[in-house]
């Protein structure tokens, strides 16, 4: 599975907002900035994200975003199904519910599509496990880990 620029945008975005999440907006310009999303796309993705219950903003001179819930209650599922569409493909689904007693040409597809549905099956669920809070937790870690490097100059 592949995720469009807007959906990686999408993601890097709620990630910073899960990040400092609070009762305080984080401003576009901070989120662009530290992010390196070009400012008009992000605006584009926010709005999208508010719209899909994501986000809430501010408007004004103090105005911002922040998220509209808490990020334990937010999976990578419904990010994913909300920005680039359905995980499920109706097409693998049919494909694998075909009766037995094939020819080998049609069993080899039916097989391949039956596999097929299981790999999407196992990435839906995966997607499903996985909230915004378990995502901040890595970036924290990750970031964590580099803050404690020492600097040894010889």
């Amino acid at each position: 599975m592949k995720l469009s620029q807007r959906g990686e945008y999408a993601i890097q975005a709620l990630l910073v907002l899960g990040m400092y999440h609070g009762p305080e907006v984080i401003r576009i310009k901070e989120i662009a900035n530290q992010q390196n999303i070009p400012r008009r796309f992000l605006e584009q993705i926010l709005n999208d994200l508010k719209s899909g219950g994501f986000v809430e903003s501010r408007r004004g001179v103090s105005g911002g975003y922040r998220l509209e819930r808490r990020p334990e209650e937010i999976t990578l599922s419904e990010i994913v199904r909300h920005i680039e569409g359905p995980l499920e493909s109706s097409d693998l689904a049919k494909e694998s519910k075909k009766k037995l007693h094939l020819h080998s040409d049609e069993a080899a597809k039916y097989i391949i599509n039956g596999v097929m549905h299981e790999v999407q099956t196992a990435i839906v669920g995966v997607l499903e496990a996985v909230t915004l809070f378990d995502l901040c937790e890595k970036v924290r870690k990750i970031q964590g880990q580099m803050d404690d490097q020492s600097d040894y100059i010889i």
